[in-house]
């Protein structure tokens, strides 16, 4: 409740209150500045995403909705996580890591501790949802590159291995097997026919 308190009073631009601070004030507060910010948004900004009114059935159906997407990604989450600490590990094959092994684990274990795989999306989340959350960007649109462009962007890779993989480049088949015969050879394919000497008792 703190860590939402927290996030509502930055996303209204108020300051943390000072300690004793009543709740009913906090809260009188909180609907003053929404009260005063309502009528700059645009209309119809405000229209929930779920519409429909929930009945015990219905309630029933997204409760066991919501357990079956956690569940799912929660186990996609776990395999990100898996193929991060792979990723990790091979980092501290290389030599070089021998040496800054113990400063990378001082960088990454304070972050790899924070990520879980079980997700923290509510019932909550669904019925604060608004309309326009269902308007899907295209992630390479210009507005969604305004958030995410960084200056990694702008690297380029080097030369790299060539690692092969295309089937048209393939060498030919090896000749199929021919008889002796069909050479011009007319000894038999007896006990030691196939080689140059016989062996010695």
């Amino acid at each position: 409740m703190v860590r939402e308190l927290i996030l509502i009073l930055q996303a209204l631009g108020l300051l943390r209150p000072a300690l004793g601070t009543l709740a009913s004030r906090l809260l009188w507060e909180l609907h003053a500045k929404v009260s005063e910010l309502l009528p700059s948004l645009p209309p119809g900004s405000l229209q929930p995403l779920l519409s429909h009114p929930l009945d015990a059935p219905r309630w029933e159906a997204l409760e066991s909705l919501c357990q079956s997407l956690g569940d799912q990604y929660c186990c996609r989450r776990y395999l990100l996580l898996k193929r991060l600490d792979l990723t990790i590990s091979a980092f501290h094959w290389s030599d070089r890591a021998e040496a800054k092994g113990e400063a990378m684990k001082t960088v990454l274990i304070p972050i790899r501790e924070t990520l879980t795989p079980e997700s923290d999306v509510s019932i909550a989340h669904i019925l604060a949802a608004r309309a326009d959350l269902s308007r899907l960007i295209p992630a390479t649109s210009k507005a969604a590159r305004r958030g995410t462009s960084c200056a990694i962007n702008k690297v380029l890779m080097g030369n790299v291995p060539d690692r092969g993989g295309r089937p048209d480049e393939l060498e030919a088949p090896m000749p199929s097997w021919q008889s002796r015969r069909d050479n011009g050879g007319g000894r038999k394919a007896g006990r030691h026919g196939w080689g140059g000497k016989k062996k010695k008792k």
